[in-house]
């Protein structure tokens, strides 16, 4: 990925695409302040738009090529940049299996779709040499492995199956049962296993002297039902819920006041059941301050490099993994490992733990 991103740097994508941000820019401004039909306005935006993103797509599969060129000259292996991208789509594969899906057609993304990244790839290094070829340096590799962080960045909390914790800003919550959860930089997202539930998590800044309930009826969410405003405490908190809906969804808010901070939980239901509001609260209930023991003691997972020992697989080295959701396909993923590889003895696999 080095390479790749020593690409972006001799094609001079930052400064194209900071000039091609720039003229959507314009056209922006022009569209809200000249065009006096809306719905043109509007269609000249997405154009704009999709102009854009089509360019930055463009701007990454130039980026793989000059990258695999790069990697081969320098007596690499130039099969890698494939390699490394076809683990990032299986480690994305966990998650699409859980009810999120696939990415689909990604027209408005900055990055092409993995399978055409994939394939731009191995076409590249086609041009250079055969599979096989090229140093991967093994031994330096993990040599400076050991003790890297996976996962997350420690700053911005930990997702563990459904539980939640952020031990900088002192919180911690638990998922309804059946949700797993992914940490953003913007918000806690979750899923429930049959894609039917989900939530969001996030913070936001509101006025000491503005009531909870209000903010729920401030209008920053749609159709809120007034009738069903509440105020209760969550672990000491004042906190306020209410019931709104949407198109094919209905929704539970709830809004918790943590110091200076409010903490707005939005889950959201195909069938909003009695049982499902209940699972819904019971897991606002969980939000609560860490101690200071708590904070210290969580800790990110950080790889580990074992050697293979006789009679140990696949399932057992991955049963030693710290992650709470997939550890086998994790396991897979984190070495390079097809669904009926095995291991020899000797040989050295990395690990995540705690």
């Amino acid at each position: 990925m080095l390479a790749h991103e020593m690409g972006h740097v001799i094609a001079r994508h930052a400064a194209i695409r900071e000039e091609q941000a720039r003229q959507v820019a314009i056209i922006g401004h022009v569209v809200s302040d000249v065009l006096s039909d809306p719905q043109v306005g509007a269609l000249a935006l997405a154009k704009s738009k999709l102009t854009l993103a089509a360019f930055s797509r463009a701007q990454e599969f130039e980026a793989d090529g000059i990258g695999v060129g790069i990697s081969a000259r320098a007596g690499f292996d130039p099969y890698g940049a494939s390699r490394f991208l076809s683990d990032m789509q299986r480690n994305a594969d966990p998650k699409a299996s859980e009810g999120a899906g696939p990415r689909g057609i990604d027209f408005l993304s900055s990055h092409p779709a993995t399978p055409e990244r994939v394939k731009n790839a191995l076409a590249n290094a086609r041009q250079f040499s055969g599979p096989g070829r090229g140093e991967r340096d093994h031994t330096e590799y993990f040599a400076v492995l050991e003790g890297l962080v996976y996962g997350e960045d420690p700053s911005e909390g930990f997702a563990r199956g459904r539980h939640f914790l952020h031990p900088k800003l002192g919180f911690s919550f638990v998922a309804p049962p059946g949700f797993t959860l992914d940490n953003t930089a913007q918000a806690v997202l979750g899923l429930k296993d049959r894609g039917d539930e989900a939530l969001r998590l996030d913070v936001v800044s509101v006025p000491a002297e503005q009531p909870l309930p209000d903010y729920l009826k401030s209008g920053w969410m749609e159709n809120v039902d007034p009738g069903s405003v509440e105020e209760f405490t969550v672990n000491g908190f004042p906190a306020a819920t209410a019931a709104a809906s949407g198109t094919g969804w209905a929704f539970r808010l709830f809004a918790v006041r943590f110091g200076s901070d409010v903490y707005r939980f939005i889950f959201a239901a195909k069938n909003r059941t009695e049982q499902i509001d209940r699972a819904f609260r019971e897991s606002v209930m969980t939000f609560r301050r860490m101690t200071l023991k708590e904070s210290e003691q969580v800790k990110p997972l950080h790889l580990k490099i074992v050697i293979v020992a006789p009679g140990d697989t696949v399932e057992k080295l991955a049963h030693r993994m710290g992650t709470s959701d997939h550890s086998l396909e994790r396991f897979r993923v984190l070495n390079g490992l097809g669904a009926h590889d095995r291991l020899k003895p000797g040989e050295k696999v990395k690990l995540a733990v705690e």
